[in-house]
């Protein structure tokens, strides 16, 4: 496939041969998070947006495997590294402390593996002052970590703080941080102690226009989070507060971006009240957003970021004097990940900045923003995004839905959030021509539901 002028083509969205494969897949699945009938064809033509399914069409995927595909399919800015080595078996590594080297001196490896991620991951979050990195296989497990390092470092404080919206995984610690939709914590058991407030949803809001709930009540220019840490009025002790949870722009809860005075408000209080702010970078980070970190953009100074995702493996990096010293106090079979994900998390992150792809997200970025702003008709409420964390919401569901579904029939595939968002994931090195021949693939989705 040459990316430089491969097309989407289309014949039928599902194909024969794709209905069989989901027929099979889901005769022993247990049922999960449906999306629509892609089924990508590993064996056929594929480069950074561009892949074929199994009956031969060509899409143009905008969702990164929900960005854990950073750089798309098959993508030489990784590919052409991995394809050096004589992999091994076994590639997983059994815990944190079970180390693999390729022989050469620390620093020297030719085959980066955790320790290479790790000092990779610590030198990507020195500016917040973080210095150890535990491992773990997913962002769910990542965010179990930081709650448990957070809970230790309290000395027994009882309270968690997280924001409405909010989704930080499907374990059950953090299923008890969600705050999005209710199917996620039906009737299953949760952490005690969870305290949620109102998230920003209008990232152009003051204190004094503020209508998501965050400031209000006698003096709307106090904060709902300040009105409950206030030593005189509040009704919870800073001192029993473990830690403050925050995707600093929400995911799943729809591609909320923050206003300045909502982070300007987060910082001043967690900053007051010293408490340990924990960023969930599992979507926003790795240069998703044309910083390398979600945080990057706000003030807010998270004391422990939690990654996953493009990072190929779960990171709960922080300093350590956060961690616990007490060995086993963390651990996990597979703590590490493995070989390959980490040389892959490696070359992700040394790519992003070998090739200036945090200055493309930006205009990338801005091109689509642009391009559907200019437009897309009045069934679009509002397009925003920071890098290449888009989103295009609509006047209801329905419609889309309905643009969802055009669009895959086109041979675009998106992804939803939130109510009535659709979000939009193309990789970090996407082009000029591959957002425009993806923007407006999807105004003629949009014009086919209108």
């Amino acid at each position: 496939m040459d990316r430089e002028t491969a097309e989407p083509r289309v014949d039928s969205m599902p194909g024969k041969r794709a209905n069989e494969w989901v027929e099979y897949h889901h005769e022993h699945a247990a049922p999960s998070t449906y999306v629509y009938d892609f089924v990508w064809d590993i064996t056929a033509d594929a480069e950074g947006p561009f892949c074929t399914d199994v009956d031969g069409n060509v899409l143009l995927d905008f969702t990164s495997h929900v960005a854990a595909a950073p750089l798309g399919y098959n993508n030489p800015k990784v590919m052409d590294r991995m394809s050096e080595f004589d992999l091994v078996d076994p590639t997983k590594i059994a815990g944190q402390d079970f180390y693999a080297s390729d022989g050469s001196a620390p620093g020297d490896e030719s085959i980066p593996g955790s320790a290479a991620l790790m000092d990779k991951l610590t030198d990507v979050t020195s500016h917040y002052g973080m210095d150890t990195v535990f491992l773990s296989n997913s962002g769910a497990e990542a965010v179990e970590n930081a709650i448990k390092i957070a809970y230790d470092n309290s000395g027994g404080a009882k309270y968690g703080i997280t924001f409405e919206g909010a989704f930080h995984g499907r374990t059950l610690g953090a299923l008890s941080l969600n705050r999005s939709k209710s199917v996620y914590r039906r009737k299953y058991p949760e952490i005690s102690g969870i305290i949620d407030v109102p998230f920003c949803d209008d990232r152009s809001c003051s204190a004094e226009s503020c209508s998501c709930g965050f400031f209000g009540g006698s003096d709307p220019n106090v904060s709902k989070l300040r009105q409950k840490l206030d030593p005189k009025t509040g009704h919870v002790d800073a001192d029993d507060v473990a830690y403050v949870i925050v995707e600093p722009i929400q995911g799943e809860g729809g591609y909320r971006f923050p206003s300045d005075a909502f982070a300007d408000e987060l910082a001043s209080v967690v900053e007051e009240y010293d408490l340990t702010l924990i960023a969930d970078e599992i979507q926003s980070g790795v240069g998703r957003t044309g910083e390398m970190w979600g945080a990057d953009h706000y003030p807010m100074e998270p004391d422990v970021i939690t990654g996953a995702k493009g990072l190929r493996v779960g990171a709960t990096i922080s300093k350590s004097d956060i961690f616990p010293e007490e060995k086993s106090r963390l651990s996990s079979t597979w703590g590490a990940g493995d070989i390959i994900s980490s040389m892959q998390g490696v070359f992700t992150l040394e790519a992003i900045e070998d090739y200036d792809l945090l200055d493309n997200a930006v205009a990338r970025g801005r091109q689509f923003k642009e391009t559907m702003r200019d437009d897309a008709p009045e069934t679009v409420t509002d397009v925003r995004g920071k890098g290449l964390l888009l989103a295009v919401e609509f006047d209801s569901k329905e419609r889309r839905d309905g643009v969802q579904e055009a669009a895959l029939k086109r041979g675009l595939l998106t992804l939803a959030c939130g109510y009535k968002v659709l979000r939009i994931l193309p990789p970090l090195d996407v082009t000029e021509r591959e957002i425009d021949i993806g923007a407006n693939m999807l105004l003629d989705a949009i014009e086919d539901v209108s």
